[in-house]
């Protein structure tokens, strides 16, 4: 970057995360490229100040701040990400509570770095047409994407067969199924490769998240759900893949550090030098890929045939498994429950009669609800066998 260049302000949504974090790491790594605008939290005002006091020259504020004004500080998270000196908003907050700001960026022509999943899962042709009308980008902060992005640089979009999603395949690969009704909070946040939040781990560890990336990839590339494979990859360094018509197959690889994706969003076009080390192939050996086990990991056909069901259907599934999560990180559903729990809550979903805002929040409450009273429900007949 040219030193007469001004740094890149950003807006970062989800400031106290694992993503967050990193992104305020490379701020202070690289202050000639980068500066945070504005700093904002969720919840934990305690977490926030430890992260300004970083970040001194930043705007800071709670999008939910307790027992405050949930319209007002929604309103001022939208004034901050709109600001015209705003550059680049960075979306690192995890759930559905990041659509509805983020949309609101992208009216107002912002860029996004994007490290929320449920955003394009939720509401992908809300985003696109947006992004469309405005004229905003949005550059994806997931590992997988970013890879995806990356080889598509200088390619023709005819000219592509197919994308090729790699998974690491989590804490239970070789675990006997048998077993896996038995799992264990700590064990499912054990992540091989990965250091994450909570909700990602364990959808790593049921690969829901690969599920999650497909339809991620259809909205971001523009490519059938057909033409969208996983790959079980354990080593992590090959990050995803890009087919092409004439057989050739590209690859972006690095090693399992989320800095570098992050820095490939925040610096795009340009790419920040020495964020992290390059993977040193001769040590690893060997790179490893095997065909996804769809019985061992049902999530992902699950969230592929939501995908192709369309409609309302993805936000279903979005929010039905963050809500199955949560009561799985509470103690009070099984591991093997948490798939189970969305396949019912899909199957029961009523077709919405609109693609709008309004009807993908509703649908959202709608699959939250649900699965608290499926979950009530199991845990009822469970005390009744016990009684008996």
């Amino acid at each position: 970057m040219s030193s007469s260049r001004r740094p890149k302000r950003l807006a970062l949504l989800g400031a106290t995360g694992s993503v967050g974090g990193q992104v305020g790491d490379l701020v202070l790594r690289h202050p000639d490229r980068f500066a945070l605008h504005s700093l904002i939290g969720g919840h934990d005002a305690n977490a926030l100040k430890l992260v300004a006091q970083a970040h001194p020259e930043a705007h800071v504020l709670l999008a939910e701040p307790a027992g405050g004004d949930r319209s007002a500080a929604a309103s001022a998270v939208e004034r901050v990400l709109t600001d015209p000196e705003v550059d680049l908003v960075v979306v690192a907050v995890s759930g559905s509570a990041a659509l509805p700001p983020t949309l609101a960026a992208l009216r107002a022509g912002k860029d996004i770095a994007l490290a929320t999943k449920e955003v394009l899962v939720m509401a992908g042709d809300l985003v696109r047409e947006e992004m469309r009308r405005h004229g905003s980008q949005i550059f994806p902060i997931d590992s997988e994407h970013s890879a995806i992005w990356q080889c598509l640089w200088g390619e023709r979009r005819e000219a592509v067969r197919r994308l090729i999603l790699t998974g690491s395949g989590g804490p239970f690969l070789r675990r006997p199924l048998s077993t896996l009704s038995g799992v264990t909070v700590a064990e499912a946040l054990a992540h091989p490769r990965w250091k994450m939040g909570p909700k990602i781990t364990v959808d790593s560890a049921t690969m829901m998240n690969k599920g999650l990336e497909i339809l991620e990839a259809h909205v971001l590339f523009d490519v059938a759900y057909q033409d969208i494979d996983v790959l079980v990859h354990p080593q992590s360094v090959v990050h995803s893949m890009v087919q092409f018509t004439d057989g050739s197959i590209k690859a972006q690889l690095g090693v399992p550090d989320m800095h570098l994706p992050i820095a490939v969003a925040l610096s795009y076009p340009e790419r920040v030098p020495d964020v992290v080390p390059a993977p040193d192939l001769g040590a690893i050996g060997q790179l490893t890929f095997e065909a996804l086990d769809e019985q061992r990991f049902p999530a992902v056909a699950l969230a592929r045939a939501a995908g192709e069901r369309g409609g309302s259907a993805p936000a279903v599934l979005n929010a039905a498994n963050e809500q199955a999560v949560a009561l799985f990180l509470e103690g009070r559903i099984g591991f093997t429950d948490i798939v189970a729990l969305v396949r019912r809550a899909l199957a029961e979903a009523p077709a919405a009669g609109s693609m709008s805002l309004d009807s993908l929040l509703s649908a959202d409450r709608w699959a939250r609800a649900r699965v608290l009273e499926l979950a009530g429900e199991g845990s009822q007949r469970t005390s009744s066998k016990v009684r008996t």
